[in-house]
Protein backbone atom coordinates (compact mmCIF):
# COMPACT_ATOMS: atom_id res chain seq x y z
CA UNK A 1 0.00 0.00 0.00
CA UNK A 2 1.32 3.50 -0.84
CA UNK A 3 2.41 5.45 2.21
CA UNK A 4 1.35 9.03 2.65
CA UNK A 5 3.91 11.60 3.59
CA UNK A 6 3.21 12.91 7.09
CA UNK A 7 2.02 16.50 7.20
CA UNK A 8 4.21 19.30 8.50
CA UNK A 9 3.58 20.03 12.18
CA UNK A 10 1.52 23.18 12.51
CA UNK A 11 3.86 24.74 15.04
CA UNK A 12 6.74 24.70 12.53
CA UNK A 13 4.88 26.91 10.02
CA UNK A 14 6.47 30.36 10.06
CA UNK A 15 3.34 32.50 9.86
CA UNK A 16 1.74 30.52 12.70
CA UNK A 17 4.86 31.09 14.79
CA UNK A 18 4.60 34.81 14.00
CA UNK A 19 0.92 34.93 15.00
CA UNK A 20 1.65 33.13 18.26
CA UNK A 21 4.57 35.47 18.95
CA UNK A 22 2.34 38.49 18.32
CA UNK A 23 -0.28 37.14 20.74
CA UNK A 24 2.33 36.54 23.45
CA UNK A 25 3.80 39.99 22.80
CA UNK A 26 0.39 41.60 23.31
CA UNK A 27 -0.03 39.78 26.63
CA UNK A 28 3.44 40.73 27.85
CA UNK A 29 2.96 44.36 26.82
CA UNK A 30 -0.45 44.56 28.49
CA UNK A 31 0.30 42.87 31.81
CA UNK A 32 3.99 43.78 32.09
CA UNK A 33 4.33 47.11 30.23
CA UNK A 34 7.82 47.92 31.50
CA UNK A 35 9.09 44.52 30.38
CA UNK A 36 7.36 45.01 27.03
CA UNK A 37 9.10 48.35 26.45
CA UNK A 38 12.42 46.72 27.31
CA UNK A 39 11.87 44.15 24.52
CA UNK A 40 12.03 46.84 21.81
CA UNK A 41 15.59 45.84 20.73
CA UNK A 42 14.25 42.48 19.51
CA UNK A 43 12.09 44.17 16.88
CA UNK A 44 14.75 46.73 16.01
CA UNK A 45 17.35 44.00 15.63
CA UNK A 46 15.21 41.99 13.22
CA UNK A 47 14.50 45.04 11.05
CA UNK A 48 18.23 45.86 11.04
CA UNK A 49 19.05 42.32 9.88
CA UNK A 50 16.59 42.60 6.98
CA UNK A 51 17.89 46.05 5.98
CA UNK A 52 21.42 44.67 6.09
CA UNK A 53 20.65 42.37 3.14
CA UNK A 54 18.84 44.82 0.84
CA UNK A 55 21.89 46.39 -0.81
CA UNK A 56 23.78 43.11 -1.49
CA UNK A 57 20.71 41.47 -3.01
CA UNK A 58 19.98 44.44 -5.29
CA UNK A 59 23.64 44.57 -6.33
CA UNK A 60 23.84 40.90 -7.26
CA UNK A 61 20.46 40.86 -9.00
CA UNK A 62 21.12 43.93 -11.15
CA UNK A 63 24.76 43.06 -11.90
CA UNK A 64 23.89 39.52 -12.95
CA UNK A 65 21.03 40.72 -15.14
CA UNK A 66 23.06 43.39 -16.96
CA UNK A 67 26.25 41.33 -17.03
CA UNK A 68 24.43 38.56 -18.86
CA UNK A 69 23.75 40.86 -21.83
CA UNK A 70 26.18 40.93 -24.73
CA UNK A 71 24.67 43.82 -26.69
CA UNK A 72 26.48 46.87 -25.31
CA UNK A 73 23.92 49.28 -26.75
CA UNK A 74 21.18 47.34 -25.01
CA UNK A 75 23.21 47.41 -21.78
CA UNK A 76 23.48 51.19 -21.96
CA UNK A 77 19.78 51.64 -22.68
CA UNK A 78 18.77 49.30 -19.86
CA UNK A 79 21.11 51.06 -17.42
CA UNK A 80 19.71 54.51 -18.13
CA UNK A 81 16.13 53.23 -18.09
CA UNK A 82 16.73 51.45 -14.78
CA UNK A 83 18.01 54.59 -13.05
CA UNK A 84 15.20 56.73 -14.47
CA UNK A 85 12.56 54.12 -13.69
CA UNK A 86 13.77 53.63 -10.11
CA UNK A 87 13.86 57.38 -9.45
CA UNK A 88 10.50 58.18 -11.10
CA UNK A 89 8.51 55.26 -9.70
CA UNK A 90 9.98 55.69 -6.22
CA UNK A 91 8.91 59.35 -6.28
CA UNK A 92 5.38 58.40 -7.34
CA UNK A 93 5.26 55.78 -4.58
CA UNK A 94 6.31 58.36 -1.98
CA UNK A 95 3.67 60.82 -3.19
CA UNK A 96 0.97 58.14 -3.07
CA UNK A 97 2.02 57.17 0.44
CA UNK A 98 1.91 60.78 1.61
CA UNK A 99 -1.51 61.39 0.06
CA UNK A 100 -3.07 58.21 1.47
CA UNK A 101 -1.49 58.83 4.88
CA UNK A 102 -2.79 62.41 4.91
CA UNK A 103 -6.31 61.35 3.95
CA UNK A 104 -6.67 58.29 6.21
CA UNK A 105 -4.36 59.39 9.05
CA UNK A 106 -3.76 55.86 10.40
CA UNK A 107 -1.68 57.17 13.32
CA UNK A 108 -4.48 59.38 14.63
CA UNK A 109 -5.54 58.32 18.10
CA UNK A 110 -2.16 57.36 19.52
CA UNK A 111 -2.15 60.60 21.53
CA UNK A 112 1.63 60.60 21.83
CA UNK A 113 3.23 63.57 23.56
CA UNK A 114 5.69 64.98 20.99
CA UNK A 115 7.99 66.15 23.77
CA UNK A 116 8.66 62.53 24.72
CA UNK A 117 9.95 61.63 21.27
CA UNK A 118 13.61 61.60 20.29
CA UNK A 119 14.12 64.54 17.93
CA UNK A 120 17.61 63.29 17.02
CA UNK A 121 16.04 60.30 15.26
CA UNK A 122 14.84 62.50 12.39
CA UNK A 123 17.28 65.40 12.69
CA UNK A 124 19.51 64.14 9.87
CA UNK A 125 16.52 63.85 7.51
CA UNK A 126 15.32 67.36 8.35
CA UNK A 127 18.74 68.88 7.77
CA UNK A 128 19.19 66.95 4.54
CA UNK A 129 15.78 68.07 3.25
CA UNK A 130 16.72 71.73 3.82
CA UNK A 131 19.94 71.34 1.83
CA UNK A 132 18.50 69.12 -0.91
CA UNK A 133 18.13 70.49 -4.44
CA UNK A 134 17.87 68.98 -7.91
CA UNK A 135 21.60 69.21 -8.65
CA UNK A 136 22.67 68.11 -5.17
CA UNK A 137 20.22 65.21 -5.39
CA UNK A 138 21.78 64.04 -8.66
CA UNK A 139 25.28 64.39 -7.25
CA UNK A 140 24.14 62.50 -4.17
CA UNK A 141 23.59 59.43 -6.33
CA UNK A 142 27.38 59.18 -6.72
CA UNK A 143 28.92 57.54 -3.64
CA UNK A 144 32.21 58.76 -2.19
CA UNK A 145 33.66 55.27 -2.57
CA UNK A 146 32.54 52.01 -4.14
CA UNK A 147 32.08 50.41 -0.71
CA UNK A 148 30.43 53.60 0.55
CA UNK A 149 27.42 52.86 -1.65
CA UNK A 150 26.68 49.85 0.56
CA UNK A 151 27.27 51.58 3.88
CA UNK A 152 25.43 54.85 3.24
CA UNK A 153 21.94 53.34 3.03
CA UNK A 154 21.11 55.07 -0.29
CA UNK A 155 19.71 52.51 -2.73
CA UNK A 156 20.22 54.83 -5.69
CA UNK A 157 23.95 54.72 -5.04
CA UNK A 158 23.79 50.93 -4.89
CA UNK A 159 21.87 50.92 -8.16
CA UNK A 160 24.43 53.16 -9.87
CA UNK A 161 27.34 51.00 -8.74
CA UNK A 162 25.43 47.87 -9.81
CA UNK A 163 24.76 49.22 -13.30
CA UNK A 164 28.40 50.28 -13.82
CA UNK A 165 29.64 46.91 -12.56
CA UNK A 166 27.24 45.00 -14.77
CA UNK A 167 28.26 47.11 -17.75
CA UNK A 168 31.96 46.41 -17.07
CA UNK A 169 31.36 42.67 -16.70
CA UNK A 170 29.43 42.51 -19.98
CA UNK A 171 32.53 43.82 -21.80
CA UNK A 172 34.94 41.20 -20.44
CA UNK A 173 33.85 38.32 -22.64
CA UNK A 174 34.67 34.87 -21.27
CA UNK A 175 36.17 36.32 -18.09
CA UNK A 176 32.98 38.31 -17.59
CA UNK A 177 30.90 35.15 -17.84
CA UNK A 178 32.95 33.53 -15.09
CA UNK A 179 32.66 36.62 -12.91
CA UNK A 180 28.93 36.72 -13.56
CA UNK A 181 28.64 33.11 -12.45
CA UNK A 182 30.36 34.08 -9.19
CA UNK A 183 27.93 37.00 -8.77
CA UNK A 184 25.04 34.59 -9.28
CA UNK A 185 26.53 32.30 -6.62
CA UNK A 186 26.86 35.25 -4.25
CA UNK A 187 23.20 36.07 -4.82
CA UNK A 188 22.25 32.53 -3.79
CA UNK A 189 24.35 32.93 -0.65
CA UNK A 190 22.64 36.23 0.22
CA UNK A 191 19.18 34.75 -0.32
CA UNK A 192 20.23 31.85 1.88
CA UNK A 193 21.18 34.34 4.60
CA UNK A 194 17.78 35.99 4.21
CA UNK A 195 16.13 32.61 4.61
CA UNK A 196 17.97 32.19 7.92
CA UNK A 197 17.07 35.71 9.08
CA UNK A 198 13.39 35.23 8.25
CA UNK A 199 13.26 32.32 10.69
CA UNK A 200 13.79 34.94 13.41
CA UNK A 201 10.63 36.81 12.36
CA UNK A 202 8.63 35.50 15.37
CA UNK A 203 11.24 36.97 17.73
CA UNK A 204 11.10 40.33 15.96
CA UNK A 205 7.30 40.33 15.93
CA UNK A 206 7.22 39.41 19.62
CA UNK A 207 9.54 42.26 20.61
CA UNK A 208 7.85 44.85 18.40
CA UNK A 209 4.35 43.98 19.59
CA UNK A 210 5.36 43.84 23.26
CA UNK A 211 6.94 47.30 22.95
CA UNK A 212 3.95 48.79 21.09
CA UNK A 213 1.38 47.57 23.62
CA UNK A 214 3.64 48.28 26.60
CA UNK A 215 4.38 51.83 25.47
CA UNK A 216 1.04 52.88 24.00
CA UNK A 217 -1.54 50.48 25.47
CA UNK A 218 -3.82 47.81 24.01
CA UNK A 219 -5.85 50.49 22.24
CA UNK A 220 -2.88 51.08 19.97
CA UNK A 221 -3.65 47.75 18.29
CA UNK A 222 -6.61 49.38 16.58
CA UNK A 223 -4.33 52.05 15.14
CA UNK A 224 -1.81 49.37 14.18
CA UNK A 225 -4.48 47.43 12.29
CA UNK A 226 -5.51 50.66 10.54
CA UNK A 227 -1.88 51.26 9.61
CA UNK A 228 -1.54 47.75 8.16
CA UNK A 229 -4.80 48.17 6.24
CA UNK A 230 -3.57 51.52 4.91
CA UNK A 231 -0.30 49.91 3.81
CA UNK A 232 -2.08 47.16 1.88
CA UNK A 233 -4.52 49.62 0.35
CA UNK A 234 -1.67 51.83 -0.83
CA UNK A 235 0.23 48.83 -2.16
CA UNK A 236 -2.78 47.62 -4.14
CA UNK A 237 -3.37 51.10 -5.57
CA UNK A 238 0.31 51.35 -6.50
CA UNK A 239 0.35 47.97 -8.25
CA UNK A 240 -2.94 48.48 -10.07
CA UNK A 241 -2.57 52.15 -11.04
CA UNK A 242 1.16 52.78 -11.36
CA UNK A 243 2.65 49.42 -12.30
CA UNK A 244 -0.48 48.52 -14.28
CA UNK A 245 -0.16 51.73 -16.32
CA UNK A 246 3.55 51.11 -16.91
CA UNK A 247 2.89 47.56 -18.01
CA UNK A 248 0.13 48.70 -20.37
CA UNK A 249 2.31 51.34 -22.04
CA UNK A 250 5.30 49.00 -22.18
CA UNK A 251 3.26 46.17 -23.67
CA UNK A 252 2.87 43.69 -20.84
CA UNK A 253 1.98 40.81 -23.14
CA UNK A 254 5.46 40.92 -24.57
CA UNK A 255 8.28 39.80 -22.26
CA UNK A 256 10.43 42.77 -23.17
CA UNK A 257 7.62 45.07 -22.13
CA UNK A 258 7.67 43.80 -18.55
CA UNK A 259 11.41 44.24 -17.99
CA UNK A 260 11.03 47.56 -16.16
CA UNK A 261 8.33 46.13 -13.87
CA UNK A 262 10.56 43.15 -13.10
CA UNK A 263 13.50 45.41 -12.33
CA UNK A 264 11.29 47.30 -9.88
CA UNK A 265 10.16 44.04 -8.29
CA UNK A 266 13.77 42.88 -8.02
CA UNK A 267 14.69 46.08 -6.20
CA UNK A 268 11.62 46.07 -3.96
CA UNK A 269 11.59 42.37 -3.08
CA UNK A 270 14.27 42.47 -0.38
CA UNK A 271 12.34 45.11 1.49
CA UNK A 272 9.33 42.86 1.72
CA UNK A 273 11.03 39.54 2.27
CA UNK A 274 8.78 36.51 2.52
CA UNK A 275 9.50 33.03 3.70
CA UNK A 276 10.38 31.91 0.19
CA UNK A 277 13.54 33.79 -0.79
CA UNK A 278 14.71 31.10 -3.20
CA UNK A 279 11.62 31.56 -5.32
CA UNK A 280 12.11 35.33 -5.26
CA UNK A 281 15.65 34.82 -6.56
CA UNK A 282 14.44 32.64 -9.40
CA UNK A 283 11.83 35.23 -10.35
CA UNK A 284 14.38 38.05 -10.30
CA UNK A 285 16.70 36.06 -12.58
CA UNK A 286 13.97 35.46 -15.10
Amino acid sequence: MPTTKPGRPWYTVLYIQVLLAIAVGVLIGHYFPHAGVALKPLGDGFIALIKMMIAPVIFCTVVHGIGSMRDLKKVGRVGVKTLFYFEAVSTVALVMGLVVGKLLQPGKGFDIDPTTLDANAVASYVNRAKEEGFVSHLLGIIPETFIGAFTGGDLLQVLLVSILTGFAISRLGELGERINAVIDGMAKVFFGVIQIIVRAAPIGAFGAMAFTVGAFGVGSLVNLIELIATFYLTSILFVVIVLGTIARFAGARDQKGTRCVRLHNAAAAPATVSGEPDRSHQTAKR
